[in-house]
C-alpha cells in the first residue's frame, strides 16, 4: 500500500473483506427509493433556487471549514484544473470517507459547480434526501426511462460547463490507503462527450490529534482519444486514471484501518 510511516500501524483496526468490488463498509443504514421515470434529475426553478442557497451560500463555506478544521485539508496540483475553464469535465476519485468524499469535490472544482453521481441512498434520507439533489447529487437510475433522463442530465450539465464527480470504486472503504480494482464502465460518459478527465486521490497523513490530515493529489487532464472507438477511449481513460490514483496512493503515510482479504488469513 506504500505506507512510508509505520507509526500508527500498531493502533490500526483490521477489517476483513471478501470482494473488493462489492463489499461495503459504510455504517449508514438507508433503504433506497426506486429511481424511476418519475424522478426529476434537473428540476425547475425550485431546484435552481435550492442550488443557490444550499450549495453556493451554505454548503461551500461549511465544506471548506469542516475539511480545514477536522482534516487540515490540502490540495496538491490544483492549478491543472485551470486548463478546462471553457468546458465541462469529469473528476474521478477514491472512495474512503463518508463525509469528506461529499465535500472534497466542491473544493477542487471551485468556482465551477460540481455534481456527483451517487447511489440512491443519498437522495432517500427523510430530510437531507430532499436537499442533496440541490447540492448536486445525481442518483443512478433503476429503469430504462430513468436511464434516458439520467444520461440527458449528464449531457446537459457538461454542455453547461459543469464538473461531474464519479467514485468508480462505488463502495466506501473508510481510510483505505490503496486503490481497489474497478472497471472502465464509469468512463463511458467522458468517452462519449469527448471532454477532459482528472483523477484525484485523497491520502492520509499524521497530524496532531486522532484524526489524520487529508492531502488530495490531482492529475490530468486526460483526454479521450478521438482516433479510437468508444470502447477503446473508455479503456484508455480508465488505464490512465487508475494508474495515476495508484501512484498517488503510495503517498499515504498512516494507515488507520488495515483491510485484509479473508482467504489470505
Amino acid at each position: 500500500m506504500g505506507i512510508r510511516n509505520k507509526d500508527m500501524l500498531e493502533k490500526t483496526n483490521v477489517i476483513y473483506f471478501e470482494n473488493e468490488l462489492e463489499d461495503e463498509f459504510s455504517r449508514a443504514q438507508i433503504t433506497p427509493k426506486k429511481i424511476d421515470k418519475d424522478y426529476c434529475y434537473l428540476g425547475g426553478l425550485g431546484r435552481r433556487l435550492g442550488r443557490l442557497f444550499f450549495y453556493h451560500i451554505l454548503a461551500k463555506p461549511i465544506a471548506f471549514l469542516y475539511l480545514k478544521i477536522k482534516y487540515g485539508h490540502r490540495i496538491v496540483n490544483r492549478n491543472v484544473l485551470k486548463e478546462v475553464k471553457k468546458t465541462g469535465f469529469f473528476l474521478y476519485g477514491n472512495h474512503t470517507n463518508p463525509i469528506a468524499d461529499a465535500l472534497v469535490p466542491t473544493m477542487l472544482s471551485h468556482p465551477i459547480g460540481v455534481y456527483v453521481i451517487v447511489h440512491a441512498n443519498n437522495v432517500s434520507m427523510p430530510v437531507l434526501g430532499r436537499i442533496t439533489p440541490s447540492l448536486g447529487a445525481i442518483p443512478l437510475p433503476d429503469d430504462m426511462v430513468a436511464a434516458k433522463n439520467f444520461n440527458f442530465a449528464i449531457e446537459t450539465l457538461i454542455e453547461n460547463k459543469k464538473c461531474i464527480t464519479i467514485y468508480p470504486e462505488a463502495h466506501i472503504w473508510p481510510y483505505y490507503t490503496g486503490i481497489r480494482n474497478y472497471g472502465d464502465n464509469a468512463f463511458r460518459y467522458p468517452a462519449k462527450a469527448n471532454v477532459p478527465v482528472f483523477s484525484f486521490t485523497n491520502t492520509y497523513h499524521k497530524k496532531l490529534g486522532k484524526t489524520p490530515r487529508i492531502i488530495t493529489y490531482i492529475d490530468g487532464p486526460f483526454y479521450p482519444d478521438e482516433s479510437c472507438s468508444l470502447g477503446e477511449r473508455r479503456k484508455k481513460l480508465h488505464e490512465q486514471v487508475i494508474l495515476s490514483m495508484r501512484n498517488n496512493a503510495k503517498k499515504n503515510t498512516v494507515e488507520l484501518i488495515k483491510y485484509v482479504k479473508k482467504e489470505d488469513v
